[in-house]
């Protein structure tokens, strides 16, 4: 019985949830600890609303393609889609979780990389209304969006790293 325990409360822990421990300390509560203990979900709950927001941004982002000669209405897709996907994760593994594991200090300058270029994308295409600001934002967006997927993956940056310095050698 104590075996089931554990793989619950592990497989607590992977989606988010918070595991009880008899001998916690009580402790100073944060915005995000309050803001987690409202937001709780169920398993299943949790599952859908991944499913749901994954789904509605890779939608987007395929759907962006459609207007892809139209750079102002591509802008706003794309990252609309792209915000969607990055914040279904946060349903899998909850909001704290997922700002703690944005702000490690492995993937700070991507995650800062990546989101800045979001705003600049739907800046550029919103108020500045600059077909080729537009498209030069969404091809960092783009960019930064690969940069930082590839943070999650053991040693895949530095792999990344050492095949584009290889391919674009400039020493013959």
């Amino acid at each position: 019985m104590e075996k089931m325990n554990q793989a619950l409360e592990k497989m607590k822990m992977l989606v988010g949830m918070d595991v009880e421990d008899e001998e916690a300390a009580p402790q100073q509560e944060s915005f995000m600890d309050d803001f987690n203990r409202n937001c709780t979900l169920s398993t299943k709950q949790r599952l859908y609303g991944f499913a749901i927001c994954l789904s509605t941004g890779i939608a987007c982002t395929l759907l962006s393609m459609l207007v892809f000669f139209n750079p102002i209405k591509f802008g706003i897709t794309f990252s609309f889609g792209n915000l969607l996907a990055l914040g279904s994760t946060a349903f899998l593994i909850g909001p704290k979780r997922q700002v703690t594991m944005m702000l490690d200090p492995v993937r700070l300058y991507a995650t800062a990389i990546y989101l800045a270029s979001i705003i600049i994308a739907l800046f550029s295409a919103l108020y500045v209304r600059n077909k080729l600001l537009t498209l030069l934002a969404i091809v960092l967006e783009f960019g930064a969006l690969i940069w930082y997927s590839l943070s999650y993956v053991p040693f895949a940056r530095s792999m990344v790293s050492k095949v584009m310095m290889a391919c674009f050698d400039t020493e013959f």
